[in-house]
């Protein structure tokens, strides 16, 4: 477990660490987004490579770190690069919020040895794959948190498909200073191209999301849409449920259908106008900032 900064000397030692890094070749910063790319101490000796957006000004700023999915095709991970989704990422920094996105072990630009292996589909360990993928999540909080212009004790971990059921695990480590988890379409296993709908052993995700629902101390927002073709709505259904019964506190939206494939509404470029105002609601409603 990774667990979040709090002596001055450990403060000062990730300010050291979590340097600037190059852009890549033919990428030009987001000027408008205060767009910065940043290396961030992660599990073990591994090193995450990781995106700053920010507002103008100084802050300080509520921080969200957003945690990425996972390509259906094993081989396109390396390809990921950074999760560089501009348009809703500025619709958070328009909310005030300073962005971190951080790269997890195995994908994109942090590269390495895939982390998060869940096993074979016929006995997939759920729990344990978003049990590591939450490892790189409160690195990179901690590492976010330590920054001057951060609120530490204002902190959202928002993440999609799998990055959505990640920052859940991350959540149940109860990390100080973590006020919500935004979960935008979150869940393992999907099988969009074979088996529309129904991921591997759908029952082991429910028993995973019980089990991080018992120690998740912050509210949770499930968003989903009708027509996701990872994870299908009974599914996502069964397993809200399940996190709820075991103790966790938060709320499903489950919008209708989007485009072919509502699993992508949230990086999408215009599923801003369909995710935003649940964002808003459910902030305001839980009195967050």
């Amino acid at each position: 477990m990774i667990r979040p900064i709090r002596s001055a000397a450990a403060l000062a030692a990730v300010l050291l660490t979590g340097c600037a890094a190059p852009l890549g070749p033919g990428t030009a910063p987001a000027a408008r987004l205060h767009e910065e790319v940043v290396r961030v101490p992660g599990p073990g000796d591994r090193t995450l490579v990781a995106t700053w957006y920010k507002p103008a000004g100084g802050g300080p700023f509520p921080l969200i770190v957003l945690s990425h999915g996972s390509p259906p095709d094993p081989a396109a991970r390396p390809a990921m690069d950074r999760n560089r989704i501009l348009t809703p990422i500025g619709a958070l920094v328009a909310r005030g919020y300073a962005v971190l996105v951080p790269m997890r072990r195995g994908f994109g630009a942090t590269g390495g040895a895939f982390a998060e292996g869940y096993g074979t589909c016929a006995n997939p360990d759920y729990l344990r794959a978003g049990n590591e993928a939450a490892k790189d999540i409160l690195a990179a909080m901690a590492y976010g948190q330590a920054q001057g212009f951060v609120q530490r004790d204002t902190v959202l971990l928002v993440g999609q498909s799998l990055g959505g059921y990640a920052s859940i695990a991350a959540a149940s480590r109860q990390p100080r200073g973590l006020v919500a988890v935004i979960n935008f379409s979150g869940g393992n296993g999907g099988r969009p191209a074979t088996t529309p709908g129904d991921p591997c052993r759908p029952e082991r995700l429910g028993q995973a999301f019980a089990a991080w629902g018992a120690s998740v101390r912050v509210p949770v927002l499930w968003h989903y849409v009708e027509n996701d073709q990872f994870f299908a709505p009974r599914h996502v259904q069964s397993w809200y449920e399940a996190f709820t019964r075991a103790g966790g506190t938060g709320r499903l939206v489950m919008q209708p259908p989007y485009g072919r494939d509502g699993h992508g509404v949230f990086p999408s470029t215009g599923g801003v106008h369909i995710w935003a105002p649940a964002f808003d609601r459910f902030v305001a409603d839980f009195g967050i900032r």
